[in-house]
């Protein structure tokens, strides 16, 4: 069992930064493969970012490369979402998912088991 609590959401100006977190319970974090999915206002959730079990390979959304990174922190039951030059259309709840031997290519939300309460981001223009 991981229970998974993200923090770090807020209100920022477009080309701000924003930085999440998202902290697991458990002794076998660093066994979970890790993504960050989010969802806007009448959309589906949609994948964002992704971090294999072992922290050496991720893969993102073609809409966030280049302005986002994700990374874990084994030692704190840690993983990151560093948001940089964000836009209005960032604007979502931000949810992180956890999957034992996950992979970075788990883009597809229904790999997940476990999943944290979400954390609100708006962006404003």
């Amino acid at each position: 069992q991981v229970q998974l609590v993200e923090s770090g959401g807020g209100l920022v100006q477009a080309g701000g930064s924003l930085r999440l977190s998202c902290a697991a319970s458990g002794r076998t974090f660093s066994s979970y493969g890790m993504g960050w999915f989010r969802q806007a206002p009448g959309k589906e959730r949609e994948f964002v970012a992704a971090i294999s079990w072992t922290g050496q390979t991720t893969s993102y959304a073609d809409s966030v490369k280049g302005r986002f990174t994700i990374s874990r922190d084994n030692a704190k039951n840690t993983v990151y979402l560093q948001m940089n030059s964000l836009k209005p259309e960032d604007t979502a709840v931000y949810y992180c998912a956890a999957e034992l031997l996950g992979a970075e290519w788990y883009t597809d939300a229904s790999r997940y088991t476990y999943w944290g309460q979400g954390t609100q981001v708006t962006v404003s223009s």
